[in-house]
């Protein structure tokens, strides 16, 4: 029996350090390290571990390694390498081992709070004895529903910093980091402050970007760029990819090798692109005449998307339009999707209130319309595209290639929002509210960035946006998923109950639908509907003004509204 209470007791433990954990970060870098690792093509990167500059970063104490590269170079898989070694060969009771993986997509999960967050959750990971600091956080804010300051996570993390006599702390990407509100240079003005007085020691990878390398200009430097014999390995592991004519003549395979070589000059994510270009070809001709194509120098990977999009436009009908939908969906998103967000919001179909479930496409048919453009973390289940390059790319061409993907987005999301299941309204307990998360997973994207996809397309969403906006059950439900965000018990509680589709114009600045639901409504009252106030007290224009959209204030004003209110 006692062994049983001590299993039943330790469970109950492990329980609460993970819940104090997921507390202080949700953000799972962990997962995105197994998933980078994992595409490591085996024997790769070892002239980087080997590198002189690399070798005095892991055994100088408070060494700083600053590595930049050209897009495409390699930087997140080196980084991925790196930190692997350091978990395998360096992470013990002593030496603290945590990473960042910056992301173009991810900018709200990556502020100075946050990301000094996730480092220091990755430290108590590794020693669990240590997560006192995390405790006191945790009984200072919890239950009053607030969050943690800056420097009090930067406090806890300088009090776990001393029970180790070294920490090797990587961010890779940090280029990705915006710097728009100055986040990048206090986050790393933090990672300096951290450094004083502990062993800390920190590597950096980034593009050439000249702030960056200015605040770096004493820091140790490996330049990142793929080495030739890296690239011919990777190129010979994806031969089995290629048609029959390629696997049965060896002497093909050497010539693909060498002219994938010699054209990708440093850049991995090329040698990746010309290789998926290869897929299609089924005779030694048609190889040798795309090989002879192959472009060099800073227009190569524009002319490699190029091909891609071809190849996708190449398709049978129905392939291209999913392909299409795929990758307009994650240019356009305003967040990461995980992989059943994606398939949720695809089988959404317009004009229907339910959600047929015949209607939802295989996750790995949404990888093979998309010409290798497109790939899936696995462990993260996040569907993204396979660079931050190909990103870039599609923000130059989108709105030339699918003018219409905002409109359809916009009215996606709103339809998800008008399911009869909804129709309930807002949930009256936590569970409840987990339960309707988890059993309908594109809510979350749907209610919290349906007013960013539809203010650039308002006037010909409007009718839509006005029929979700005129049902009040429809309007809470969405709005408690909205401005939820920290879990403590009765947390699904805590979000303005008497907030109405007049209050969501206002947060998300849709001037044209505000005015649209008046009329709709005749609102012969409309300066008493401008003062109504949700149960947290807030005027519309309080909410048009707090978020910035100058054009809903200027609107408010115009028709009445009150200044002082």
């Amino acid at each position: 029996i006692k062994s049983d209470l001590n299993s039943v007791r330790t469970r109950g433990d492990n329980a609460e350090h993970h819940r104090l954990l997921q507390w202080i970060s949700s953000t799972d870098y962990p997962a995105q390290q197994s998933d980078i690792i994992k595409r490591r093509q085996e024997g790769t990167g070892q002239w980087f571990l080997a590198a002189p500059q690399v070798a005095r970063w892991l055994s100088e104490p408070q060494a700083i390694l600053f590595c930049p590269g050209i897009p495409g170079a390699g930087k997140t898989i080196l980084a991925a390498i790196a930190i692997d070694h350091l978990l395998k060969s360096v992470q013990s009771s002593s030496h603290g081992v945590a990473y960042i993986y910056c992301n173009y997509k991810d900018q709200e999960e990556q502020d100075t709070l946050r990301m000094l967050a996730a480092i220091l959750k990755q430290l108590v990971q590794a020693r669990p004895s240590l997560v006192g600091p995390v405790e006191q956080l945790h009984k200072r804010h919890a239950d009053r529903g607030t969050r943690p300051l800056p420097d009090e996570v930067f406090s806890a993390l300088q009090d776990v910093l001393t029970h180790h006599s070294t920490v090797y702390i990587v961010i890779d990407a940090l280029d990705e980091c915006q710097d728009s509100n100055g986040t990048r240079r206090q986050f790393l003005a933090k990672l300096r402050d951290l450094q004083v007085g502990q062993d800390v020691r920190l590597m950096v990878t980034s593009r050439f970007i000249p702030e960056i390398i200015d605040w770096f200009n004493e820091a140790l430097k490996q330049e990142v760029q793929a080495s030739k014999e890296d690239v011919k390995r990777f190129v010979a592991s994806q031969i089995c990819r290629l048609p029959r004519c390629v696997q049965r003549d060896p002497a093909l395979q050497e010539i693909i090798q060498e002219k994938i070589v010699e054209a990708v000059d440093g850049m991995f994510l090329l040698a990746r692109l010309h290789t998926d270009s290869l897929l299609d070809k089924r005779t030694v001709k048609d190889v040798k005449s795309t090989l002879a194509k192959f472009s060099k120098g800073s227009a190569a990977l524009d002319e490699a998307y190029k091909k891609a999009i071809q190849r996708i436009e190449g398709q049978l009908s129905g392939d291209y339009e999913l392909g299409k939908k795929v990758l307009s969906w994650i240019t356009y998103a305003k967040r990461p999707l995980t992989t059943t967000e994606m398939c949720c919001a695809l089988a959404v179909e317009l004009d229907k209130a339910e959600l047929d479930p015949e209607n939802i496409p295989d996750v790995e048919d949404l990888l093979s319309v998309c010409a290798g453009l497109v790939v899936i973390d696995r462990e993260s289940a996040v569907i993204r595209l396979v660079h931050y390059t190909t990103q870039e790319y599609f923000e130059r061409i989108r709105d030339a290639w699918n003018p219409g993907a905002q409109l359809h987005i916009a009215s996606i999301c709103l339809t998800y929002l008008s399911l009869s299941i909804f129709k309930t309204g807002s949930c009256s307990s936590d569970q409840e509210f987990e339960e309707r998360l988890q059993e309908s997973q594109f809510l979350d994207y749907a209610a919290k960035h349906w007013g960013e996809h539809a203010v650039t397309v308002e006037d010909q969403i409007c009718e839509l946006a006005c029929s979700f906006l005129s049902h009040r059950e429809l309007v809470s439900c969405a709005t408690q998923v909205l401005l939820l965000k920290y879990t403590y018990r009765g947390y699904s509680q805590g979000y303005p109950k008497d907030s109405t589709g007049l209050h969501l114009t206002a947060r998300f600045g849709l001037p044209i639908v505000l005015e649209a639901l008046l009329l709709k409504n005749q609102v012969r009252e409309t300066a008493v509907v401008l003062e109504r106030r949700d149960s947290d007290g807030q005027t519309l224009l309080y909410l048009a003004a707090g978020h910035g959209h100058q054009r809903m204030v200027k609107l408010l004003v115009d028709k009445g509204a009150d200044v002082n209110a």
